[in-house]
């Protein structure tokens, strides 16, 4: 069951509140670059993007934002340390989100100018804090990074705001150790009802990347916890996307065309499953039927296994079945398997 956080408006998008986990990534061309910067803002929409997030370093860096605000329709968000100005100057230039932290910008008139300026704007702003950035009375207090510190140091940023009447607040709480992270945002939805944007923080290349975003954020979301979320991985921000949907999609949360179970194959398998498997994948991957299909390596157990699919076909000695639902449809040769069984998804 879904723990309960309040919603906020992040252009035509709802965050929490019980609105779908919303995926998002970070641009990573240098920010004069605002040609290749919308390129790669075009290439994450497409993907399947939802926000997208850019760092503005400075003044001159602004123009980015309204570049990007022409080039895409999703939410822009501006990644912004320490200057509060550039953080009023994206407001004006249409962004759609404030990353910042208030403890890091400086006095209370600087705090209360950004807060005042996203209120007036209908802004939210995110509160990020990781593993690196905990303050150093936090670390003293709990003797180093430790959930409760991570927790508290989001909680002490977001209380500046509060301050000024400011609430349409995201809280992330990043680190890189799998565990940490996953105490941190479990303990943070104890404590506070803000929207959660999950994350493993430098969490890899693609490999470990994706096993270490898959088991963190997989593992809050399978407990109910989590708005929005991002898989940081050093590769192309579009790989991002594609693993923060199958992440989404293995735990049950939100579907993305068509669920393909496959068996792992053993000595009872006598087609050649891994390609077949494969084949059907990539022949599926832009379907968007909400549709389950199986790819069984026997019919021993393929149509009593997989009978919650819809479709699917399991091998036989140069030969195969297809099912619908487990109940055997048609034998046919191994090799007309894969056609059958493409038209008859068509056909669904």
């Amino acid at each position: 069951m879904a723990v309960y956080t309040k919603q906020v408006q992040i252009g035509k998008l709802s965050i929490g509140g019980g609105a779908p986990v919303v995926i998002q990534s970070m641009l990573n061309r240098p920010a004069a670059d605002i040609a290749g910067n919308v390129e790669q803002a075009r290439a994450l929409e497409a993907a399947g993007c939802e926000m997208i997030r850019a760092a503005v370093p400075t003044m001159q860096d602004v123009p980015l934002i309204t570049a990007l605000k022409a080039a895409v329709r999703v939410p822009i968000i501006a990644d912004i340390h320490f200057d509060y100005r550039i953080a009023l100057a994206c407001v004006d230039a249409g962004v759609d989100k404030i990353r910042i932290n208030p403890g890091n910008i400086g006095s209370d008139d600087k705090v209360r100018a950004v807060a005042e300026k996203c209120k007036e704007a209908g802004l939210p702003i995110r509160i990020g804090v990781n593993s690196g950035s905990v303050e150093k009375h936090i670390l003293q207090k709990y003797g180093g990074v430790t959930a409760e510190a991570l927790v508290e140091s989001a909680l002490y940023h977001a209380s500046l705001l509060e301050r000024f009447g400011f609430n349409d607040i995201v809280l992330s709480m990043k680190a890189s150790d799998v565990q940490l992270m996953f105490d941190a945002y479990k303990l943070a939805a104890q404590r506070t009802d803000y929207p959660l944007h999950l994350g493993v923080t430098e969490a890899g290349t693609p490999r470990m990347g994706l096993v270490k975003s898959a088991a963190g954020i997989g593992g809050l979301l399978l407990s109910g916890i989590g708005d929005t979320l991002r898989v940081s991985l050093t590769d192309d921000p579009v790989r991002e996307v594609a693993a923060a949907r199958d992440i989404l999609a293995a735990c049950g949360v939100r579907r993305f065309g068509v669920n393909i179970v496959c068996c792992p194959t053993c000595g009872r398998t006598k087609i050649d499953l891994i390609a077949l498997a494969n084949r059907v994948e990539q022949a599926l991957k832009d379907c968007d039927k909400p549709i389950t299909v199986a790819v069984m390596g026997c019919a021993v157990n393929g149509p009593g296994e997989a009978a919650g699919a819809d479709i699917g076909v399991a091998g036989g000695d140069g030969c195969g079945l297809l099912f619908k639902k487990g109940k055997i449809i048609k034998k046919v040769e191994e090799h007309q398997l894969f056609d059958l069984l493409m038209q008859e998804i068509q056909e669904l």
